[in-house]
């Protein structure tokens, strides 16, 4: 991973609390300030973090926050198709188990996206997926109902 000290300290400022992994920038703003990370799989102390991508931009995770109170949650897990969602919770399974270390032997992160095994628990994380790259169907209904300005 390969986060600058100034990413590190915006991330330290957006989080209110240093990161506890090493992680680097996957989506930037056009400021240069982060808006998703990617995390290290493991925290700094081995704890599994199932949280690959995360939603770290301020406007864009108040706006998300107002999709998932406005019932987004269900409204994009009723959206989506169970094949593609499950799809994209294995892919991104897949890729957070391909960057643990080889000799770790621990605990390991599980689940798909943000860690659930099936559904949609967390639209950020979708998103975050979504932007970094992720083929992830829900990640793409959030950024739809972005782009039209409503709640869910």
């Amino acid at each position: 991973m390969n986060a600058t000290a100034a990413d590190v300290l915006a991330l330290t400022e957006l989080l209110g609390r240093p990161p506890r992994a090493a992680f680097d920038v996957a989506v930037r703003d056009d400021d240069g300030l982060p808006v998703v990370i990617r995390n290290a799989p493991l925290l700094d102390d081995g704890t599994p973090m199932p949280t690959r991508y995360w939603l770290v931009g301020r406007s864009l995770s108040l706006a998300v926050a107002r999709v998932e109170a406005a019932g987004g949650v269900r409204a994009a897990e009723a959206a989506v198709d169970p094949a593609d969602l499950e799809r994209a919770h294995t892919e991104y399974a897949r890729e957070r188990e391909t960057a643990i270390p080889a000799a770790h032997s621990g605990p390991r992160p599980f689940g798909g996206v943000g860690g659930t095994r099936r559904g949609v628990k967390c639209l950020h994380a979708h998103y975050a997926y979504f932007l970094a790259g992720g083929n992830d169907p829900v990640g793409q209904w959030v950024a739809q109902q972005l782009a039209q300005g409503s709640g869910a």
